[in-house]
């Protein structure tokens, strides 16, 4: 790829600081943001890779408050976890910060006086809850109450739990603060937004015609979002835990976190200046020169933050380049569910690394074979035992194996002189320098994926060279055919080592031990001369081990554990409700409809509108399941739902009956459907 640009600054979403990291992170934003950027130090580019933790927000003083301790408390003990698990796993960054340091609030504190002072935000007074108790006005969360639609008790402020409906605090039924228990009293408080609509027409041309090679499931998002028309956001909250809004007559107010969090990539690229300015320079060659590239790595959840919000707050500051690429991933699930971490459905770093001590390679290939690049994935224990033997020990630890073995064996481990060549050798050597072409061609497409199998297929070509030209037979009447034979074996064993540095770096790190080579620059791949005849070999290892059947086992079995205890707490929590006579039953009119369409309510994160096909005619409903499903999965489905319920309006949408629902131990909601396809309009008995 024809590159432009002087430097690439990378970034990779800054995970929050309220547990550990677990594979689902690892898969969708950091092994692909390692995997490319190692590719542009192999290739001598100059490259900055920016990480930290995210430490504010009104999830951590939950978790802190039920622990009664303090916020700071808990983003120490999750910082220092999620930066072990990520050195670990070798996720290279060149800084690894946290935004609580000093840096950061300072930076954050005078990007949003910069844009104040400009006059690029709008103040809004408005009504919050306020617990006077407390002495603090209360986040949604801090809000609970009788849910009004089906009177379950615990209702949050922003959703019911029980029956999945989107809410306001004023929607609850007798609200009272999860603080202090005291009813709340409705107060009134200002706020600054950032007046996102105002953006829309330059982000509409930036995004949709500057930026059509993003990938499809970020162009989409994006698309969708400025389809419904983009509103202003508030930048402030009524909260302790965060950074002050650096303003008079703000006290008591924090910058959201969701406005806070992203000038951290900023903040931690200052704090990496600072520290070795003889290797990095100034701060702002990373940020503000337009020959620097910028790539943020994320996972879909964030993809409207960093392709609309952030983009909308640097182009208000005015100094700072914008994003080239987002190549977003969307999600993994776990044994074909969802992973969850209040329900402990996860694989977590720091507990993988104490069951398979010094694979952290082996899951990196497998995570980076499975990435849910354009669509959810699943990682399966049985997939993962079956990529290490049949891929990683089978293919490429074999043939390396085999390699140095077979030199070890015939020639005391010293490279031997090669002969002439004949056809077979030039098109073996030719269709490895095919390959090496097409990885670097996937890696600039951040196509990682189909890199490393392009990789692995390396792996191919070397164990059928071996294969096909049998050197322990030839031993016995042709040493100088051996010599050759093993010569291009080696050769293609050291260009295994550069291909495979960015996908598992541990591995290639002990292969060029073996192989007593220093030079590993991405511009030798391909070249037939990279061990010269005589050069003494290391003492060959094997470098990868099979996974036995009961390891595996007893991974699954932990899973399942997980999942009885989740079923057992699920159902005490929500036991079989109170007998009702089988004519309240027959009231309800449950029918199947079709989903023509499916769109997200504007100014309504929770909020789907859906126009279904009821059988004789098409009705709207509204629900609250957008945390849970993009709009586009769930047109063509066939949903159950409620069809004699009274209309109701939500957000101004006459609602025409209810979505059915199934929900999860950790809240999660999945729409009720049908196992056949049936006719629209036909009635669930």
């Amino acid at each position: 790829m024809n590159n432009p640009f002087k430097r690439t600054t990378v970034t990779s979403a800054l995970p929050y600081a309220n547990g550990p990291v677990h594979i689902g992170h690892l898969a969708g934003v950091y092994v692909p943001a390692d995997i490319y950027v190692r590719y542009l130090r192999l290739k001598k580019e100059e490259v900055v890779f920016i990480g930290g933790s995210d430490e504010h927000g009104v999830p951590i003083t939950i978790r802190a408050k039920k622990e009664g301790v303090t916020p700071q408390d808990i983003v120490d003990r999750y910082h220092e976890l999620i930066k072990k698990s990520f050195e670990e796993f070798g996720i290279s960054f060149d800084v690894y910060s946290r935004t609580t340091s000093k840096m950061h609030h300072d930076t954050a504190s005078e990007f949003f006086r910069e844009l104040y002072d400009k006059g690029e935000f709008i103040e809004k007074t408005s009504m919050q809850y306020y617990d006077e108790e407390a002495h603090q006005f209360l986040a949604d969360r801090y809000i609970t109450g009788e849910c009004p639609h089906c009177h379950a008790e615990g209702a949050y402020g922003d959703q019911c739990e029980k029956c999945g409906t989107s809410l306001s605090p004023t929607d609850l039924i007798n609200p009272k603060s999860a603080i202090s228990g005291s009813k709340p009293v409705m107060r009134e408080t200002k706020h600054w937004y950032l007046p996102l609509d105002k953006h829309e027409a330059w982000l509409r041309r930036w995004i949709l015609d500057d930026h059509k090679e993003w990938r499809p499931n970020v162009y989409g998002q994006c698309k969708s979002w400025l389809d419904m028309g983009l509103q202003p956001r508030a930048v402030s909250r009524d909260l302790d835990w965060g950074i002050p809004v650096p303003v008079e007559g703000a006290d008591g107010k924090v910058l959201y976190v969701w406005f806070d969090a992203p000038i951290g990539y900023i903040s931690n690229t200052k704090e990496m200046c600072a520290a070795r300015p003889e290797k990095f320079g100034a701060w702002e060659k990373w940020w503000k020169d337009p020959e620097t590239r910028l790539v943020h790595f994320i996972g879909k959840d964030n993809i409207v933050f960093h392709c609309i919000v952030f983009p909308a707050m640097l182009k208000a500051e005015g100094s700072y380049i914008l994003p080239d690429n987002v190549p977003a991933n969307e999600f993994l699930n776990l044994e074909g569910d969802k992973i969850s971490t209040s329900r402990n459905w996860a694989v977590w770093l720091h507990e993988y690394l104490t069951d398979f001590p010094g694979k952290q390679d082996v899951l990196r290939y497998v995570l980076t074979a499975n990435a849910p690049e354009t669509k959810d994935n699943d990682f399966t224990w049985k997939d993962f035992q079956a990529r290490n033997n049949n891929e990683l020990v089978a293919v490429y630890g074999n043939f390396v194996n085999r390699a140095l073995q077979l030199t070890k064996k015939y020639f005391d481990g010293v490279v031997p002189v090669a002969g002439a060549l004949t056809d077979y050798d030039h098109n073996t050597l030719q269709e490895f320098a095919d390959v090496k072409a097409e990885v670097e061609k996937l890696l600039n497409n951040f196509k990682f994926r189909d890199a490393q199998k392009e990789a692995m297929n390396l792996a191919r070509i070397g164990n059928k060279y071996l294969a096909d030209t049998e050197p322990w037979k030839l031993a016995k009447t042709d040493m100088e055919r051996v010599a050759t034979i093993l010569n291009i074996s080696l050769q293609l064993v050291a260009n295994l080592a550069i291909a495979f540095e960015p996908f598992l770096p541990f591995s290639s790190k002990r292969l060029r031990e073996m192989l007593n080579m220093e030079s590993f620059d991405w511009v030798n791949l391909g070249r037939t001369d990279l061990l010269a005849a005589g050069h003494q070999l290391g003492t060959p290892e094997l470098l990868f081990e099979k996974i036995e059947d009961s390891v595996i086992e007893a991974q699954v079995q932990k899973l399942l554990d997980t999942k009885k205890a989740n079923e057992e707490a699920n159902y005490r929590a929500n036991p079989v409700h109170a007998d009702i006579a089988f004519d309240d039953f027959l009231k309800l009119d449950i029918r199947v409809g079709t989903v023509l369409e499916c769109s997200r309510v504007p100014k309504a994160d929770k909020l789907l509108q859906f126009k279904i096909d009821d059988g004789l005619d098409t009705r709207t409903i509204v629900s609250g399941i957008a945390q849970h499903y993009q709009p586009e999965e769930l047109v063509g489905k066939q949903v159950c739902f409620i069809a004699n319920l009274p209309p109701r309006k939500l957000k101004g949408i006459e609602s025409q009956g209810m979505i059915l629902s199934a929900e999860n131990a950790d809240g999660s909601l999945s729409v009720v459907t049908t196992l056949r396809e049936v006719k629209p309009g036909s009635e669930v008995k």
